[in-house]
Order: C-alpha cells, then structure tokens, then sequence
C-alpha cells in the first residue's frame, strides 16, 4: 500500500498498522489464504515498506525544518516592526511632551525658572535636530512613510522649516546632470510634485517653496552666467541669450501652473521671473536700439564702400525732416546733372538685412518689453528704420537720382531716375509688408492709448463716459447670476441670450444714439471708440468671472453674439474686430477637448496670447476632469 502522511493520523496503533500491512501482501496473510504463506515474499515487502518510511521521515523533516526557518525569520520581522513601532510612538510622545513643555515654559518668569527654561529649551532643539535627521535619513534610504510620520511630528516645531529646507536640498542632488537646466528643472519639479503629497501636510507650500528656491538659485546662476559673459563683448550674442532665457524661462513657468502652488500662482510665477530678469529688462530697449543703430549703419556703409562711393551729407534723419525734404523736390531748381553711370544706389539685398535685423528687434522687443511699453518701444524700433531704410538709403537713392536728371534739352538722355523709382517701389512693398507683419501687432493697442489720451484733458466727457461704463456693470452685477451659466438642468433650458445682456443691450444702444447726437465729425468716432473700448473690457472682464457648463458656455455664446449685435451700432471697426474675437474666444467653453488645440489655431485666436487662450479654458467646469491644460504645456 501507498505510504502517505495520512496514514500516520491519530488515533495510530501500530499493531494493526503491520497486520494490515501483512494481510494486504500476497501470502503474507498470518491465517493463511488462497496463497500459502511466504516468509520470504513478507520479509522483501517489509524491507521495501521500511525505506519507503525513511524516505517520507527525510521528506517531512525536510518540510519541518523549512518552516521552522520560516517561522523564525518572521518572528525576527515582527520583531523588528514592533521595535519600530515602539521607537516611533517614543519619538512621537517624546515630541508631545516636549512641545507642551516648550509652551508652558514660555509663560514662566525668567528670574525664578531660568534653568528650567534653559533645560527645557535644550532637549526641545535636540528632539527637533534628532527629528530632521531622522527625516534626513529615511528621505535618502526612500522610506516615503517614515518620512511622512517624521514631517507630522515636526509639523508643530519650529524646526519645520529647516526639515522642508533639508527636503528641498537633497531632492535636487543629481538632478540636474545634463547640460539643459530648464528640462531637467520640469523633470524635477513633476517628480517632486507626486511625492510631497505623500509627506507633507501643506504640498503647495512645499512645492512652492521648491520653484522659488530653483528660481533664486539655479535659474539666476544660470541666467547670470550666460548674459553677463556676452554682455560687454558681444552684443548681438547677448540680445539673443536674453531673448532665448526669458522665453525658455517664460515657458517653464507656464508648464510650472500645472502644480499646486496656492491660489495665485501666476502672480507668484511672475514675480520670479521678474526678479531674476529686472535688471537686464530695464536696460533693454536701449541696448537694443544702440545695436540696431550700430549694425544697420555698418551695414549700409559695408554697401556704399564695395561702391567706392562716399555719401554726401543730407541733413537730419527725421520723419519731419524727410517730409520737409520730399515736399522741396516738387520745385527743385534746375542745375547741372550728375554722372551716376547707371548706378541706381539703391540694393534689394541691403533691404533684406536691414529688414531681418528689424524683425529679430521686433521679436525681442515683443517678448521682453512690459505691457505698458511695448507700443513705445516697438515705435522706436521702427523709427530706426525708418532712419536707415527710408531715410539713409532710399532717400538718399532719390536725392542722387534727382540730381541725375538730365535737363529738357540733352540729347540721348539717360532716364535712369526711372529704374531708381521701379526699384524704390520694391522696396517700399518689402517695407509695407514688415510694417503690417510685425509692428502693427505690436502697437494695436496704441489706439485705445490715443483715444485715451485725447479725453485726458476733456474731464466732463471722460467722467460721462465712466458713468455709462458704471451703470452698465451695475446692471450686470444685478441681474447676471452664477447659475446662468450652470443651469441645475441642462435638458430643460432655452438657448437664448441672458436677461442682463438684454438690459445691458438696451442701455448700450440708447447711449450710442445719445453720442451721435451729441456730437459731430470725427469727435463721434473718437468718442464712440473709447466707449466700445470699455464696453468690450468691461463684458471680457464680466465672463471671466464665471464657470461654464456645456449648455452654460452656449448660453454665454448667445450673450456675445448679442454684444456683437450692440457693437456694429457703434459703426467703429476695431471695437467690431474686439468682439468677433471674444465671440471666438466664447468657442472654446464648447468645443469638444479634442478639437480644442485645432480651434486654437483658428485664423482668429492663432494671433493670441497663449495665456489668455488657456484661461478661457479653464472656466469650463470640465477643465480637471477632461485634463484640458495638456494643450497649452
């Protein structure tokens, strides 16, 4: 029979266990049977019997002392848990009786309890120090649960601080191994990010405090190192770091806003950046106006020399002094010509490079530039222009051609004056098309500055005109409410223009007619403009205060397109052009996530700021949920 464990169970009689061992062998039996009885033939089964049981002892020994290894080992864990256990909670009762004793001991009268107070004092900073080093320790052996017990004990000692200082230190070593500091700063900061939840109480604080440290420290040093090695010998070289940092800096702030930083990150982003680079930016337009000036001269004068030619002087380089000058020619007198040999000084490749210094100016002056000063700045990058391009060159190519002409009565005239003319018009495409492409983006805003600082002086009409922007906001404070825009029912709601943008409508529309009647020529479409101005900032500025469902955003939607409707009265196109874009900015509190980076770049948000494209987004109620910030990073 099979040798098995089961066989030995209790109750086990050994006695039977033999006969029934013998009975089963043939001739074995001890009464005899069928077969007659074979000694022989019993002695091999129970020899064979005998090793079989050997072999299932070694086997169950083997098992026996497998788990009693086993057994040991985890006795040892336990131990070893309860050990942790129990120096953890002495940490943790130390660390309550101390800080109560702290607190008591600050009420307590120095001259009669200064030992007391010194004693106390002492064993608080070396808990607190045993503390940090004890955070210090399980941060570099990756125990995120010690950690965490360690940050809560020291939550409520002064020291906690210093314990998120040491954090934010030893996170950064390593980190930054490769040449791109910018890369591997969001690598950091995204790594950080999902393990200051799991340690920390206050994560934002901690991230926070992380950016800064970053910001203050490697991203200064760095940007210290580049700008200032350039800044003093190469120019050019350093209007192009600075323009290169700022944006890559700029860039990373943006990609930074995906984290828990408090409630005003942008602010707070913004300020760092604006400390490291407040120094450089101040010097800017001047350093870039100097270079401008500098390269743009050798440039035309790199020109007039592989000409052999020496310039005559012309007087002054001013827009006033070029009209005074064009003005003069209508009745030049008449004298002896110029020889010029067909030469027209005129050069298309001149154009080129004067032309792309410009734009990379322009570029630089639009990144770099504070809001407030860019129209001002972008304006006198383009007077430079104005100076070399129209001025140095083209008129100048004018002025000789002029003085080439040959009189009425020359025989075999040479009319070269017309290929000076033929080639100035090529130019002057070359030069309408950098003066639309990129600096009336820049200076667009200038308008509303004009028309702002033309009522400067007329107080009775600019307070007027803040009268009507006022009632039309009180009546949107009234009669504008949060569920407007997120109905309790979605199925059940009429897609129509609100009741405040109605009454807004109605007022807008009578004050218009007022200003038509009140005034007349160009005063009405001057007025009006500065009116259409306020009321589109005033509506931009009223949606962004609110957060929109999906049938909320079209209902939003059918309020702007009302607005729109009120805007064509004013018969002004920028204050039409201000509202068909905040109609298409509406677009994005609808369209579908996945369509979202496609309407985006729409011909009429491709032009916007990114930043102002993404807070539109983020007042759709879905914005976390459908994880729309992914397509602005």
């Amino acid at each position: 029979m099979a040798t098995t464990p089961q066989l030995f169970e209790e109750p086990f009689d050994a006695d039977e266990y033999i006969e029934r061992l013998a009975w089963r062998t043939p001739g074995g039996g001890s009464k005899g049977g069928a077969e007659a009885f074979d000694p022989k033939r019993l002695l091999e089964e129970f020899e064979n019997h005998i090793e079989e049981l050997k072999q299932l002892d070694e086997k169950i020994q083997r098992r026996v002392e497998k788990l009693e290894h086993q057994c040991h080992r985890e006795a040892k864990e336990f131990a070893h848990k309860v050990q942790d256990l129990q120096r953890s909670n002495q940490i943790k009762e130390a660390a309550d009786i101390i800080q109560k004793l702290h607190l008591i001991a600050q009420e307590l009268p120095f001259d009669r309890f200064a030992d007391v107070k010194a004693k106390i004092a002492s064993k608080y900073h070396d808990l607190e120090r045993q503390l940090v080093q004890e955070f210090t320790a399980a941060q570099r052996r990756g125990e995120i649960g010690r950690m965490r017990e360690v940050a809560a004990v020291l939550l409520h000692f002064k020291g906690y601080a210093h314990c998120v200082d040491v954090y934010i230190k030893q996170c950064q070593e390593g980190a930054y191994m490769r040449s791109d500091v910018f890369e591997d700063t969001a690598l950091l900061c995204q790594r950080v990010n999902k393990q200051v939840g799991e340690v920390f109480q206050n994560p934002e604080t901690v991230m926070a405090k992380l950016i800064q440290n970053i910001f203050e420290n490697k991203l200064q040093a760095h940007v210290k190192e580049k700008l200032d090695e350039t800044r003093r010998s190469d120019i050019e070289q350093y209007l192009k770091n600075l323009y290169d940092l700022y944006t890559r800096t700029t860039a990373l702030a943006a990609k930074l806003t995906e984290f828990n930083l408090g409630s005003d990150k942008h602010t707070f982003l913004s300020k760092l950046i604006k400390n490291i680079f407040s120094t450089y930016l101040e010097s800017y337009i001047e350093m870039e106006k100097d270079y401008l000036r500098t390269r743009s001269a050798m440039i035309l004068q790199r020109y007039y020399d592989s000409k052999n030619h020496q310039k005559r002087p012309l007087g002054g380089g001013s827009i006033q002094e070029l009209k005074e000058r064009i003005r003069q020619r209508t009745n030049l007198p008449l004298g002896p010509s110029i020889d010029t040999h067909g030469e027209t000084f005129l050069s298309q490749e001149v154009v080129v490079n004067l032309l792309q210094e410009t734009r990379h100016a322009f570029e630089r002056c639009n990144r770099l530039s504070d809001p407030s000063d860019l129209p001002k700045n972008a304006f006198s990058i383009f007077l430079l222009l104005v100076e070399h391009l129209c001025v140095d060159h083209i008129d100048y190519a004018l002025e000789i051609g002029l003085s080439a002409i040959p009189s009425a009565d020359a025989k075999n005239a040479n009319l070269y004056f017309l290929d000076v003319v033929q080639q100035a018009n090529t130019i002057f495409h070359l030069f309408d098309k950098q003066f639309n492409d990129h600096l009336m983006p820049l200076i667009s805003e200038c308008i509303i500055l004009v028309c702002e600082g033309w009522l400067s002086w007329c107080c009775p009409l600019c307070r007027t005109l803040n009268c009507m922007v006022g009632q039309m906001k009180h009546i949107l404070a009234t009669e504008q409410k949060k569920t407007d825009f997120r109905p309790e029912d979605e199925n059940n709601v009429m897609i129509q223009c609100t009741a405040a943008c109605s009454k807004v409508c109605v007022y807008v529309s009578r004050q218009v007619e007022r200003v038509r009647k009140s005034m007349d020529g160009k005063n009405v479409d001057t007025v009006l403009t500065e009116l259409g101005v306020r009321f589109h900032r005033l509506i931009h500025e009223h949606l962004q205060q609110y957060s929109y469902s999906s049938m909320g955003g079209m209902l939003a939607i059918c309020d702007v397109a009302e607005y729109r409707k009120s805007a064509k009265d004013f018969r002004v196109p920028l204050v039409l052009q201000l509202f068909d874009t905040l109609h298409a900015l509406c677009n994005l509190l609808v369209v579908a996530p996945d369509n979202l980076k496609q309407v985006c770049s729409g011909e009429q948000l491709t032009n916007l700021d990114r930043n102002l494209l993404h807070a539109f987004v983020q007042l759709r109620v879905d914005y976390r949920q459908a994880r729309l910030g992914r397509h602005f990073s």
